[in-house]
């Protein structure tokens, strides 16, 4: 085989695991910036401002809450700034996260609240999925699930 042959070959061969090696790490490699997203999101839904918010759902964004009530962007911002849902603390536990093509995430985690929705207080506890997508640099909530926890 001349020389030329094989060096194209070696050359393909160096590309195609390079590029192999990148997709499987990449995932986990980015696993911690979509953790840091959550995180700020978490936030942002205690102490919320539109900035904040707006830099961390899509404007595409599909919030379904436990109770049936599906928001866009607009309305889940709108109702945490006046108020309609008012959470006072959140803690997040049992989070996973999942990268599964370098720009889509899978979160899942229990989340526990005190709430003031509309100045009532309460509690919840669910089992939240969060679909989060890099657009440009930055990690948005795309969509959202959330289902009680059996009492």
């Amino acid at each position: 085989m001349p020389i030329r042959k094989i060096l194209l070959a070696a050359a393909a061969t160096a590309v195609f695991a390079g590029c192999a090696a990148s997709g499987g790490s990449s995932g986990a490699a980015a696993e911690p910036a979509v953790a840091a997203a959550a995180e700020r999101l978490r936030v942002a839904m205690v102490d919320p401002t539109p900035a904040a918010l707006r830099a961390l759902v899509s404007d595409d964004l599909s919030y379904g809450h436990s109770g049936g009530k599906v928001d866009t962007q607009a309305s889940f911002i709108s109702d945490l700034l006046d108020g309609k849902s008012d959470f006072v603390r959140i803690a997040i536990t049992e989070q996973t996260v999942k990268v599964v093509d370098g720009h889509t995430a899978i979160v899942r985690h229990t989340l526990t609240a005190d709430t003031n929705d509309s100045g009532k207080p309460g509690k919840v506890a669910l089992k939240i999925l969060g679909v989060w997508q890099k657009q440009g640099g930055d990690w948005k909530l795309l969509a959202r699930q959330a289902v009680r926890l059996p009492s």
